[in-house]
């Protein structure tokens, strides 16, 4: 009978451990759940503005990317991502390396930008074969820039032409 009583004084102490370890995972997943929001809707800015996140595929992460945009570069955020969509409405779109990256799907990336403190970068990875050339010129051959700046014209035209142009090369495998 001894036996018997430690047997279940052992059940009922596993029991109890259990219960302790299952409360103690359940407090762990309400804390982290509770953070979670708190979490994305202040995003981690990086240098000179740029958000951090997590690299992904998809509409989603770039417009997660967009909204994390700063003050007046949100806004040409979600026109350079409307101006794309309108023109290559078949648009392949990435979040990777903390930047939005638009391509056609098995073709590779055209477009690319990035926010810095005081403008967005525009990368053309093929931007030496657009006409007429974008203004920036990078240590890359086949590369050209564009930086947008809040208090210069941004010429939305030129823009949809070098996006156009852009989307009919052969992309960039990144």
């Amino acid at each position: 009978m001894a036996g018997e009583e430690s047997k279940q004084s052992a059940k009922a102490g596993g029991k109890a451990a259990s219960k302790r370890v299952a409360a103690k995972t359940a407090k762990q997943t309400e804390t982290a759940q509770k953070s979670q929001p708190q979490m994305a809707s202040k995003p981690v800015l990086l240098s000179g503005g740029n958000p951090q996140i997590a690299k992904g595929y998809g509409n989603a992460p770039v417009q997660a990317y967009i909204a994390a945009m700063p003050g007046w570069k949100r806004d040409i955020g979600r026109l350079l991502d409307a101006l794309v969509e309108r023109t290559v409405p078949d648009v392949f779109k990435a979040v990777k390396w903390n930047s939005p990256f638009y391509g056609i799907e098995g073709q590779g990336w055209f477009l690319s930008y990035h926010c810095f403190t005081k403008y967005v970068k525009v990368t053309f990875f093929r931007g030496a074969s657009l006409r007429p050339l974008p203004p920036g010129e990078s240590k890359h051959k086949e590369v050209r820039y564009l930086d947008i700046r809040e208090e210069e014209p941004f010429d939305e035209a030129q823009f949809v032409g070098w996006v156009k142009q852009a989307s009919q090369l052969p992309g960039e495998r990144l």
